[in-house]
């Protein structure tokens, strides 16, 4: 059964897809080995990135988290500065001690394979790890795919139906639901709160105090990245040069005086959600929201709303109301990845920041005091008016036009929620049909718009 934390997941940047995911399967990868008793025949190891791995793998790190998880490297206890320096020195080859395993001869040119020609058809974020003995025989191989929001997958699993999906919902939860109309009912049933499901199905997995313990830090991870970002400059790596803005913007505006708040609330929310984006795109600290490329709307979102002035523990804390805003996010974030997915590859961005802006819409309704249903109504609109949205990073990279993205996701998210609080009466679109809809958009899109730098800004903006 899925948990708020499979939603937030702590890692590094600059993609939760490209990044974290290749990072996990490098690791499960090596394990699956030691378990067939194959890993410690190993004098080669050899990581085959397939379809938008390979296309934007290099601008997303997807080889630099192939040569971490080979090593053993977790996305959220990793320091991003020694991943780097990690990278640098595997990218120059030499040894490398295997994790859990024999230590090889390692070749980046040879080992690391950019196989963009390849497309699976069961999921386009395809990754194989390979070894190899002395006589350079294979003596082990698998295949994992990368299927948005750091979320691994076997193709067992993808082939599975819905209802035997590992990946997908599970029935043992004490509330549980597998759509929007299912959480609503469930609502209704029990006289609670969309973030009162969510709670009690995390309550069933572990004592009140470790899932308090773990809002805390997902908060203080988010909070973490927005403090970062307001304090670097410089120019973000990958050769585009494109120059962090949020400091620049962040100290205008402490210094302006403004009388219209409505253009200060724009302000803050760009300003947060960018200074996330940018720390994202250097390889920084954030967390999956649910994605990397849309992890600076839900914290913008809180920063704003909900601290800050300020916060402390027991507003993280699952009755508190940052904690309310995590959970009742979560919740929706859960509908996307069972019924549709978190993948840019499969989706576009309306799978990214489209998500990201839905679930803000819905914790920010919450934390404004609104009813079951008009939280729903707040996730609708904030997909509703992202339906078609590309992914299209020029030169693969998760800086244009994915920063500015997120600072507009979280604007929309905002007006979403308060067009939700304010209307009172029924309305049309359900939330479970703009899901579905945002899936058949994304069966539908060209798979130059999703995730590959194929087409759309990322042919039309020159890169140097």
């Amino acid at each position: 059964m899925l948990s708020v934390f499979d939603i937030f997941k702590i890692g590094i940047g600059p993609s939760s897809s490209h990044t974290v995911g290749p990072m996990r399967i490098a690791k499960r990868a090596l394990i699956d080995a030691h378990h067939a008793g194959a890993l410690n025949r190993a004098v080669r190891v050899k990581v085959e990135l397939q379809g938008s791995l390979a296309l934007t793998g290099i601008g997303h790190g997807s080889d630099k988290a192939a040569i971490l998880g080979l090593l053993g490297a977790e996305p959220d206890t990793i320091d991003p500065d020694e991943a780097q320096a990690l990278y640098a020195r595997y990218k120059n080859g030499g040894e490398m001690r295997l994790f859990g395993g024999p230590t090889v001869d390692f070749d980046y040119r040879r080992d690391v394979d950019f196989r963009g020609d390849i497309l699976p058809d069961i999921h386009p974020n395809g990754m194989t790890v390979s070894l190899y003995n002395k006589a350079d025989a294979e003596v082990f191989a698998t295949t994992f795919y990368s299927v948005g929001g750091g979320f691994i997958a076997s193709a067992e699993q993808l082939s599975r139906p819905p209802d035997n999906d590992l990946i997908g919902l599970a029935a043992n939860g004490p509330l549980p639901f597998a759509s929007a109309a299912e959480l609503l009912v469930q609502c209704a049933r029990h006289a609670c709160n969309i973030y009162d499901v969510v709670l009690a199905n995390e309550d069933a997995k572990r004592p009140r105090a470790e899932t308090d313990a773990g809002l805390l830090r997902v908060w203080q991870a988010m909070s973490g990245a927005i403090d970062r970002g307001l304090r670097s400059e410089g120019v973000l790596p990958g050769g585009l040069s494109v120059q962090r803005r949020a400091r620049r913007l962040f100290e205008a505006l402490t210094h302006e005086q403004h009388n219209q708040e409505s253009e200060r609330l724009f302000d803050w929310l760009n300003v947060f959600a960018m200074a996330v984006n940018e720390e994202n795109a250097v390889g920084g600290r954030v967390v999956t929201a649910p994605t990397n490329g849309a992890a600076g709307v839900i914290p913008a979102l809180i920063r704003y709303y909900c601290a800050f002035d300020g916060w402390n523990e027991g507003d993280t804390r699952a009755d508190g109301k940052i904690g309310r805003f995590l959970l009742t996010a979560a919740g929706i974030g859960m509908i996307y990845k069972q019924r549709a997915s978190l993948s840019g590859a499969e989706m576009g961005c309306q799978g990214e920041v489209g998500v990201a802006c839905s679930m803000g819409a819905a914790g920010l309704a919450a934390v404004w005091g609104g009813n079951a249903a008009q939280i729903e109504h707040a996730a609708e609109i904030g997909m509703e008016h992202n339906l078609g949205l590309t992914c299209d990073p020029v030169g693969g990279l998760v800086q244009i036009p994915c920063i500015e993205r997120n600072a507009i996701g979280a604007v929309k998210a905002a007006n979403a929620a308060r067009l939700a609080i304010r209307d009172t009466g029924e309305h049309r679109v359900t939330l479970d049909q703009v899901i579905e809809t945002m899936r058949q958009t994304g069966i539908d899109m060209s798979s130059k718009y999703k995730e590959t730098s194929q087409g759309g800004l990322a042919v039309n903006v020159i890169e140097c």
